[in-house]
């Protein structure tokens, strides 16, 4: 009977492999097109993902700082405004909580392209150059693999650690794209090594 069931429904992990396969394909689609950026295009991404998300939440933002500023301001405001206010700002911080899952929901496929593409780049090549900011030569005085010359910054794809030599030897294949997706759902994936 049970086996019966299991025909006609699918086992979990099948189902939940098919939720999960149209946000694949999204980032495979994504991918497509992130891979033709220069170095310092594809790192510009990840800021242009940061601005989304403040954009994307920025009027309930400000709507919570206003509230959260008349309680400094007011010191003579009655108790029970106060717990008003205190109750407002309880209901934006939950809504702007959703409103970020919402549109890092709409980000992953594009943010994970980006990480796909970012460790393609590391596995075929020696050093990634991009144009030096002042994260990079900050990490340049503290690890071995960033150095700078002029007004780029040269990241090598290896590194010591644990007193051993490691070389970036990945690109993610589609099943933990799939695990990430479980992740980035708050979930558990356990993946077969």
């Amino acid at each position: 009977m049970i086996s019966f069931i299991k025909k006609v429904l699918g086992d979990k992990a099948s189902r939940d492999k098919k939720a999960i396969n149209p946000i694949v394909n999204k980032v495979k689609e994504a991918y497509a097109e992130i891979k033709n950026l220069n170095n310092d295009d594809l790192r510009a991404k990840t800021q242009e993902f940061k601005d989304k998300i403040t954009a994307y939440i920025s009027e309930d933002e400000k709507k919570k700082a206003a509230l959260k500023q008349r309680i400094e301001d007011e010191h003579d405001m009655a108790m029970h405004e106060k717990e008003k206010i205190y109750g407002e700002i309880d209901k934006l911080s939950t809504h702007i909580y959703e409103k970020t899952q919402e549109i890092l929901d709409k980000l992953l496929p594009e943010a994970f392209a980006v990480m796909k593409e970012t460790a393609r780049r590391f596995k075929d090549n020696e050093e990634v150059i991009v144009t030096a900011n002042d994260w990079d030569r900050h990490l340049a005085t503290t690890m071995d693999n960033v150095r700078i010359d002029g007004d780029k910054a040269y990241y090598k794809n290896q590194w010591m650690a644990g007193g051993s030599l490691i070389t970036w030897e990945m690109v993610h294949y589609d099943v933990q794209l799939y695990g990430g997706v479980v992740l980035h759902q708050g979930k558990i994936a356990e993946m077969a090594t």
